[in-house]
């Protein structure tokens, strides 16, 4: 165990100690219950700020360096991909020219989501690979990027997949370097770090993300959860592939056995009003709810779901046949009922289960007579949909289940048992948001489609996943709930400084002694975590970009349980030029900051006045004066122009170079980077994305 592993792990025992003894003396005696309404929501944001602090230091428990890679396996098969829609055709060429120059022996393919034919044309000039959607696709959802590459895994066969966007350069060597981990046959993904090459010094948009791509992504590593981020990642063909058929089979199952509880219920209400002298009807549906339990345990112990469905449907039309030359009278009552029901059938709807209870509720709004209740099964089962008629292809090996396909997928691949592995070193330089505009679009986009994944397929109900990845995954997706925190620990000093109003019981030794030596070892943790990689420009943005935390949690929310449509737009390609700064994108973070320097006059004069005290107006007016320095990132992002690259920059690479760079084009953004690692107000670090 290295010397710093052994401080990171002994500083996370005395945080969690710390942290642990100062969150219950709050619950237990702080807590200023008179004044709940402000004082409950601080003690909540404080918990929730240790609960990432927590999940941060767990991260970190087995943080991983892997150092050199193993040497690539010589004769592996490779597609590249370089993901496209609408980017200027120089900028994907670009990456294309890198991809072909890429040394290891490999096949590059342009997925043209926006179906060019001067992109087709200038691929044919390179020589390589051009797709774009199959006719399959037409009227059928598209899933963004991660439709495109489903569409390109049909028609490719590569044994290895390198996915880059279209603006990432790759290095001739990424291949090299990444390949040999491969050699473990558990190994499904390695995925290498996002470096943008448009970002000056200063990083005022907050762009790179060194903490994340370093210590956060090897700490994942080492609890084997490190996951896909969308691009300069390397994937094993066969792990996706396994993931779209037991996807497929999954929901298809699902469907499947939700259909039959409800076939049951529809049976079992039309047997509660037969009669004693109807025996033999009572028999035929005793003999379909024989069948319907009996394909459930079929299918429960892994049968083949065609098989098992089909001798359920030709059993039930056997018994229905019957039942018709029996009582034919009890017919014409229910064909109003049957062919809703069929209607209903035909429906397409992303969740195979919807169906089976919508038919369910439709069902049992009347009585049914005998023959329209086994009617009613049969249009149950035919509305779980085998064949997908509702998508462009049955099996969808890249999630879509959010705006963003990488967490989702990643996760599915570690549930089935492979291994990622996160290799630190840049192999890929890309472009970033060169205007403030784009870059709220693109963290947004990132944000909900994390949120959209939690609240879908929550980790911590993955049965598959161990505990330790189930936390992994739930730690990047609580940390977008930080937005709601920062508002309580904004409001609470500008609610002390104009009203008086303490939230907790007193500022007495005991407060004082329990949170600061917390304070100080938390980010005493998070220093040594950096390990001298600059950090403050992420801190400050996971602060200063709460509205966007938080309307991409309530969209999420209302786009999953509320079915409403998402919010969000698609990251710009170019800059934008403005006449006028926008202050227009920033104005909730003005308004909080006009509060905190006004409430802040407000405390020196109620100080003045002896309305207050000397030691809670000073406490509050730090805490206001620091919340007004993470602030001021916003006004330099407004006035931020786009990077401007120095006089002399080195000429675009030959094919030889060994790490390329290019002058800068457009400002295109990189589909996505991770969600946003712990990044809480108080009592945590303040983490990158």
């Amino acid at each position: 165990m290295s010397r710093r592993l052994l401080l990171l792990r002994g500083i996370v025992l005395v945080t969690a100690i710390l942290g642990l003894n100062y969150i219950v003396w709050r619950w237990l005696f702080s807590v200023h219950w008179s004044a709940w309404w402000i004082a409950v929501p601080l003690v909540i944001a404080e918990t929730y700020s240790l609960v990432d602090s927590l999940l941060f230091g767990m991260t970190m428990w087995r943080l991983k360096e892997r150092g050199e890679p193993p040497p690539a396996t010589p004769d592996q098969t490779v597609d590249v991909f370089i993901t496209t829609y609408n980017e200027p055709l120089d900028l994907v060429l670009d990456t294309a020219r890198a991809a072909v120059a890429i040394r290891y022996p490999h096949q590059t393919w342009i997925l043209d989501d926006g179906n060019r034919p001067e992109m087709r044309d200038a691929a044919a000039e390179l020589g390589i690979g051009w797709i774009t959607r199959s006719p399959d696709w037409a009227g059928m959802p598209r899933h963004a990027k991660a439709g495109n590459l489903n569409n390109a895994l049909q028609a490719t066969d590569g044994e290895f997949l390198l996915i880059l966007d279209a603006d990432q350069i790759p290095s001739p060597d990424i291949l090299d370097r990444t390949l040999g981990y491969f050699d473990d046959e558990n190994v499904g993904l390695v995925q290498t770090p996002q470096y943008f090459v448009n970002v000056p010094e200063s990083d005022p948009l907050g762009s790179q993300a060194p903490l994340f791509y370093g210590p956060i992504q090897q700490g994942k590593d080492g609890w084997n959860a490190a996951f896909f981020c969308g691009s300069n990642a390397v994937i094993r063909r066969e792990a996706l592939m396994q993931i779209g058929i037991t996807r497929y089979v999954h929901e298809i199952g699902v469907g499947v056995d939700r259909a039959l509880r409800s076939a049951r219920s529809v049976l079992t209400a039309a047997r509660k009003d037969l009669g004693d002298d109807e025996v033999g009807v009572r028999k035929a549906i005793d003999d379909v709810l024989y069948d319907v339990g009996r394909t459930r345990r079929e299918i429960a112990r892994g049968g083949a779901l065609l098989d098992a469905t089909y001798r359920f449907q030709t059993r039930v039309a056997e018994i229905r046949r019957q039942l018709v030359a029996a009582d034919l009278q009890l017919v014409s009552a229910d064909l109003d009922l049957i062919a809703e029901l069929d209607q209903l059938a035909g429906m397409s709807d992303q969740s195979l289960a919807t169906v089976s209870l919508e038919a369910l509720d439709r069902a049992t709004a009347r009585d049914l007579s005998p023959l329209g209740a086994i009617e009613a099964v049969e249009a149950l089962i035919r509305a779980v949909d085998v064949d997908r008629s509702d998508e462009a292809m049955p099996v969808m090996p890249m999630a879509t289940i959010s705006v963003t396909e990488d967490m989702a997928t990643c996760m599915r691949m570690h549930g089935l048992g492979w291994r990622s592995v996160y290799h630190d070193e840049v192999l890929a330089h890309g472009l970033a948001p060169e205007d403030l505009e784009s870059m709220l679009t693109q963290r947004l986009r990132w944000a909900q489609g994390t949120a959209q994944v939690m609240f879908r397929e929550n980790p911590l109900v993955q049965k598959r996943l161990s505990w330790p990845q189930r936390l992994m995954y739930f730690g990047t997706m609580w940390s977008y709930l930080s937005g709601f925190a920062a508002l309580v620990y904004i409001a609470a000093p500008v609610i002390y400084l104009t009203l008086g109003v303490l939230p907790v019981q007193a500022l007495s030794t005991d407060f004082f002694i329990r949170l600061v030596p917390f304070l100080v070892v938390n980010q005493l943790l998070f220093f040594v975590a950096a390990n001298g990689r600059p950090t403050w420009r992420g801190q400050q943005y996971s602060l200063a970009l709460f509205p966007v935390w938080i309307k991409s949690v309530t969209s999420a929310f209302g786009n999953v349980f509320l079915r409403r449509d998402l919010d969000f737009s698609v990251t710009p390609k170019e800059r934008k030029e403005f006449a006028v700064a926008r202050w227009d994108l920033v104005r909730p973070q003005l308004i909080a900051m006009g509060a905190l320097a006004l409430a802040g006059v407000a405390g020196v004069v109620r100080l003045a006045v002896g309305q207050a005290s000397w030691l809670g107006t000073s406490l509050n007016l730090v805490w206001v004066v620091f919340d007004l320095v993470i602030f001021s990132v916003i006004i330099r992002a407004v006035r931020y122009r786009g990077f401007e690259p120095p006089d002399s920059r080195p000429p675009d690479p030959s094919p030889s170079d060994a790490s390329p760079t290019r002058a800068v084009a457009p400002a295109r953004q990189p589909d996505r980077q991770p969600a946003r690692q712990p990044a809480s107000r108080r009592g945590s670090h303040r983490g990158e994305r």
